[in-house]
């Protein structure tokens, strides 16, 4: 045996081992090699300091670094608030809204950095993320529903959609996230039984709901007599000229039978002349 290596060459023997070694490493590298993807970027931290990996990879080694991975992906956050969590709007109405917000991790090193340090993992669960940031909804909902009435929010729904994304993009920035689009879901007056007599607020609105659903109720039971009485107008009207027709079908029957009797009448009188006649004459 001892022979046998000691006839193989020094140089190839150096080569054996260095190419087990560059194989153990490599090994050893595809480990700890951490790839990102279109869908899922990753910031690096520890030793060598920050590094933000959005496309390849990076060297992850236990112990020495930490890794934040962070979704890329848009994600629907949807907020609602109705009942006593409605909005309220500028003539202090109600509305229950169901809102959708679409928003991303902004595809910068800034934005993903932004995000790992103010998010963490969050990004990964879109209820998570929704739970941080609903607040910054709420608030922009409340903001905007309050410039403007209960009618200018049903007419001018893309209004009202613009002002609530112009509203929240900056604050949302700061988490390092972009909004990509807003989405009014579901819109609807509150539920009169949801306002508050004891609060200013309510009790204004309150008193408008009142008003209107009143006026509402006299201008539909206004409707709806006039319309019963122009139903009955109309039945009367045909009733009266069914009648009509009916007696000018009686007179016409009536003329017609006299003028059968009257010419009957007169027939029968030429016949009797007729044969009075020939009776004078045969005598």
């Amino acid at each position: 045996m001892d022979d046998i290596v000691n006839s193989v060459p020094s140089w190839m023997f150096t080569a054996i081992i260095a190419v087990c070694i560059l194989f153990i490493i490599g090994i050893i590298f595809a480990r700890l090699y951490r790839r990102a993807s279109a869908e899922q970027a990753f910031v690096r931290t520890g030793l060598g300091g920050q590094k933000v990996v959005m496309s390849g990879g990076a060297i992850v080694m236990p112990i020495f670094h930490e890794i934040i991975p962070i979704n890329m992906n848009t994600l629907k956050l949807e907020v609602s608030r109705s009942t006593i969590d409605s909005l309220i709007t500028k003539d202090r109405m109600r509305v229950d809204v169901v809102v959708a917000f679409f928003v991303r991790v902004k595809p910068s090193v800034e934005g993903i950095a932004t995000a790992a340090q103010t998010l963490g993992q969050r990004t990964l669960s879109p209820e998570d993320l929704r739970m941080l940031v609903e607040d910054k909804f709420v608030d922009a909902l409340r903001a905007t529903a309050a410039q403007m009435t209960m009618h200018e929010l049903q007419d001018t729904r893309e209004n009202f959609v613009q002002g609530v994304q112009n509203t929240v993009a900056e604050d949302l920035s700061k988490n390092g996230l972009e909004l990509e689009s807003v989405s009014l879901t579901n819109f609807n007056q509150t539920s009169k039984e949801h306002f508050n007599p004891n609060n200013a607020f309510d009790a204004e609105g309150l008193t408008k709901l009142t008003q209107e659903t009143e006026r509402r109720r006299r201008e539909r039971n206004e409707v709806e007599q006039d319309v019963e009485v122009a139903v009955r107008e109309k039945n009367r009207d045909a009733l009266s000229r069914k009648l009509e027709i009916e007696q000018q079908e009686a007179f016409m029957t009536l003329e017609q039978e006299q003028q059968v009797k009257t010419r009957t009448a007169e027939q029968n009188a030429r016949i009797a002349a007729f044969e009075a006649e020939r009776r004078r004459e045969a005598e």
